[in-house]
């Protein structure tokens, strides 16, 4: 248990931001779900965008790495000219 007041404070914020951080993450491996699972080309060409800036924005906050970012990228660019 922390005794100083300073390590309480950032007890309460990791806390608060591990929540956000898991927020983002599980609304992005839905929206992937949503994506890989689509079988209609026009739709998944308008949604594509949505998630790779959703990627791109976890790889930055260092939420995920850059090259996983970068490999689910690829991936669903493969899925979605394969549709």
């Amino acid at each position: 248990m922390a005794h100083h007041s300073s390590a309480k404070k950032r007890i309460r914020q990791s806390e608060k931001r591990t929540a956000v951080n898991k927020y983002f993450a599980k609304t992005t491996r839905n929206a992937l779900k949503n994506l890989r699972n689509s079988t209609d080309k026009k739709t998944a060409l308008a949604e594509m965008p949505k998630v790779f800036s959703s990627l791109d924005r976890l790889a930055k906050k260092k939420i995920i790495h850059k090259n996983k970012a970068a490999n689910l990228k690829s991936k669903l660019a493969k899925h979605v000219n394969s549709l």
